[in-house]
């Protein structure tokens, strides 16, 4: 499975680029499935809801199915977050895990940037990221990376980087 992630300061437009991502690149009939990480405990699940009455019993696992759609949720229980590797093993196989967070993480990263929010680049310091996805020209060009800058905006160019990136860019006719 080919992956690339989307990281950024908070409110850098992180998800609206993950969603507009997910859109264009499943437009070119590219499959495509994502990651989201999130630093605090989220709950997707809901007092009362019989899942979550499963899961306030005990139970590791619960899948819970629809005719729509079915998701698992596993209790950690104490135990350490799961690596993203071990997540990414739970996916069914796509053409593209699109990665939201996990900064540090291998896989290879466009940054989010907008320069308002003043804010250094991460790029300076994550070698794993490629470009720049960024609103407006830079704050401080002189303390810019030395990398692609990409319109943050530009959803089609951002997604053609991205699928060269993976190897998954169509070649002409």
């Amino acid at each position: 499975m080919n992956i690339y992630g989307v990281t950024g300061w908070k409110n850098a437009g992180k998800t609206s680029l993950m969603e507009r991502l997910v859109t264009e690149i499943t437009t070119r009939g590219y499959t495509v499935s994502t990651v989201k990480h999130a630093h605090h405990a989220t709950e997707i699940d809901h007092p009362g809801r019989d899942s979550y009455r499963h899961r306030q019993a005990g139970a590791q696992q619960v899948i819970l199915a629809s005719p729509l759609r079915w998701a698992v949720m596993a209790e950690l229980r104490g135990t350490p977050e799961p690596e993203l590797n071990t997540l990414l093993a739970h996916l069914a196989p796509v053409d593209l895990v699109l990665v939201e967070g996990y900064k540090t993480a291998p896989h290879p990263k466009l940054e989010a940037y907008r320069p308002e929010t003043g804010r250094p680049y991460l790029a300076l310091e994550n070698p794993t990221i490629r470009a720049i996805a960024q609103s407006g020209p830079p704050a401080a060009p002189c303390d810019a990376p030395a990398l692609p800058v990409l319109d943050l905006n530009d959803t089609n160019a951002l997604a053609d980087f991205v699928l060269c990136q993976v190897g998954l860019a169509k070649s002409g006719p």
